[in-house]
């Protein structure tokens, strides 16, 4: 038997200063009022910097420098993709920050317009919630029985990935996913983003 349609999602390593971005993150928090009103009414008990600051790299050297590192992962993905595209076309357009407490949870989505997105993992403490990944079929199975709690990795409808500081995942924007409630006592930071067309 053969595999055909196949989800491809990317996670890799990347160095970078995660202390001095988690005092960056602190501090665009801090002072981003915009941010923390608009998180109290579609972030329930979480911040995110989406609904006011979501152009990160062009505001700050750091997340600059961050997109350029991010730039060369997003390069390798769509050309493991085999994508006629390349950062001539396709560039970051979207980067903000994300930060769950405790009780904090991202319920499942998509992000229209854009064609590659992704998190930056700054923070992740032990336990936290991972990111979870739905079947991109699901909504066409109808008839189909249940699978096998133990079933392959290929065949299961969901699967979750549990990210580690410093890692980079990278997933097409089509691709339905969540991050479950945290239920850890130190809060889980990311930076998310979206690439899409020049």
């Amino acid at each position: 038997m053969k595999t055909y349609f196949a989800t491809q999602i990317y996670q890799k390593k990347m160095a970078f200063d995660l202390p001095d971005l988690v005092a960056e993150i602190r501090q665009i928090q801090a002072a981003d009022k915009g941010g923390k009103a608009w998180s109290q009414t579609n972030y329930k008990k979480g911040y995110t910097s989406y609904g006011s600051m979501d152009r990160l790299h062009l505001m700050s050297s750091t997340f600059e420098k961050l997109q350029k590192k991010i730039d060369r992962h997003v390069q390798r993905y769509l050309k493991d993709l085999d994508y006629e595209a390349s950062l001539k076309n396709i560039v970051m357009t979207n980067c903000w920050v994300n930060i769950m407490p405790k009780g904090a949870q991202h319920t499942a989505h998509i992000h229209p317009h854009s064609v590659i997105s992704g998190t930056f993992y700054v923070a992740i403490p032990k336990g936290a919630s991972a990111i979870k990944f739905e079947d991109p079929r699901l909504s066409h199975f109808m008839n189909a029985p249940l699978v096998k709690e133990n079933a392959k990795i290929i065949n299961q409808r969901f699967v979750s990935l549990q990210p580690r500081p410093g890692d980079v995942i990278l997933f097409e924007s089509w691709l339905k996913h969540e991050v479950p409630t945290n239920e850890t006592s130190e809060p889980r930071i990311s930076i998310s983003f979206n690439y899409g067309w020049v």
